[in-house]
């Protein structure tokens, strides 16, 4: 452990005093400086940093608005105007914070097909994978609460539709959807109690997750795009021969990668915060009148694949199930999947038709819930989630006997 220590950092008296009376050192070796990573990891592998840089910015961004902001019924709308037109800088902040929203699940939905496309749920790292799917359903969560406090036209009416949803729940759906509201419609405490929720519960609950989703991974180790555990492989230091720091190397290659990312969120914000309606909607920025319902009410971008199998289905209860149903189904994945070789690299042919069937139809749900529910866009819409589900339901029979590659000895 020799090598390794010199890239620890040295223990001056301060420090030294610290780490007596707490594990600043210890932590550092631990997670950064003697946690080695396989030497092969590509660029699918920056988004778990991006997601971390992303989930710091709405947080310090999510703190300054609130300084600004009212949760009240009759001065939200006019607080976010307010931010915008009046406060110094109070545009950039509400266009980072808005846009880091979208920045978030593309980032999330990016680093969960990695996963997908190198094995990452597979043994050992199924709890790894569960925990991500938590952090997933908080995140969820977490926009949904926050969608609502504009106070605008969309976020009032797609809040309606959403939490009437729960409603269709047999015995106990009309009093969760009256528990949920805090009233018998939308109105100033639901603004109230969704304003704490995603202001103090939910980011509490996420930062537990995140934190645990770090240490799991750290205790079984970083999967690669090999799907080869590198702990085989140690020299005579009882290191692995195939791994490297996680710092300086993997420091220093994230920071290039969240330079890259923040590029492109820069342009995003200064060029296009609205993302062409997707990001921010033309009915957003009319304050919510519960008389007046918008042309099309649909959810942000990130909820629509969920929400086109929420319509595609005829029943509102099966409709709710599916939906649900379509979420849950990632939690079984690491069980669903049984071929014993982790990386698409070296699995068979159906396996990656059935990702490649899985990804086009997600991304064309993702495109149907968009747009208004016209009896073709139905039609397609009952297509793509048959292929959704499909994938979970041949995957078990396809990898069970799926014909692999032989896999390398050691990374690439």
């Amino acid at each position: 452990m020799s090598e390794v220590n010199q890239n620890a950092p040295k223990k001056g008296t301060i420090l030294r005093w610290l780490d007596d009376r707490y594990p600043l050192i210890s932590t550092w070796n631990e997670h950064i400086a003697e946690y080695y990573a396989p030497k092969n990891l590509n660029f699918w592998y920056f988004f778990g940093a991006l997601a971390l840089l992303v989930l710091v910015n709405q947080f310090v961004t999510g703190i300054w608005l609130t300084m600004s902001y009212k949760p009240s019924a009759a001065e939200a709308f006019n607080s976010i105007e307010y931010i915008m037109r009046d406060v110094d800088w109070g545009w950039l902040l509400r266009y980072m914070h808005s846009t880091g929203a979208s920045a978030f699940f593309i980032v999330v939905y990016l680093h969960m097909f990695r996963g997908l496309l190198y094995g990452s749920y597979k043994e050992p790292r199924e709890l790894v994978w569960l925990i991500g799917m938590m952090i997933f359903l908080v995140l969820m969560a977490e926009a949904f609460m926050g969608y609502l406090l504009p106070w605008g036209q969309m976020s009032y009416w797609g809040a309606q539709v959403i939490i009437s949803l729960f409603s269709a729940i047999p015995v106990v759906g009309p009093d969760l959807a009256l528990w949920i509201r805090g009233d018998y419609v939308i109105s100033d405490v639901t603004l109230n109690r969704f304003f704490a929720m995603h202001v103090i519960a939910l980011p509490l609950v996420l930062l537990i997750l995140v934190f645990m989703h770090i240490v799991a991974l750290h205790k079984v180790g970083s999967n690669n795009p090999d799907g080869i555990d590198i702990k085989k492989n140690k020299n005579a230091q009882g290191l692995p021969v195939d791994g490297v720091p996680f710092h300086p190397y993997y420091t220093v290659k994230d920071s290039m990668g969240a330079v890259a990312f923040m590029f492109f969120f820069a342009a995003v914000i200064f060029y296009l915060p609205e993302g062409g309606g997707f990001f921010l909607e033309s009915p957003n920025f009319e304050p919510a009148n519960p008389l007046k319902t918008p042309e099309h009410i649909a959810p942000v971008w990130y909820f629509t694949p969920f929400y086109a199998i929420l319509r595609a289905v005829p029943d509102k209860l099966f409709g709710v199930m599916a939906m649900g149903g379509a979420i849950a189904v990632l939690f079984a994945l690491p069980w669903l999947d049984r071929c014993k070789v982790r990386s698409i690299r070296y699995r068979g042919l159906s396996y990656k038709l059935l990702l490649a069937m899985l990804t086009v139809s997600f991304v064309a749900l993702g495109y149907l819930g968009t747009q208004p529910a016209t009896p073709e866009l139905t039609k397609l819409a009952r297509i793509f989630t048959v292929m959704y589900f499909a994938f979970f339901f041949v995957l078990p029979f396809t990898s069970a006997h799926e014909k692999t590659k032989p896999l390398p000895k050691r990374v690439h």
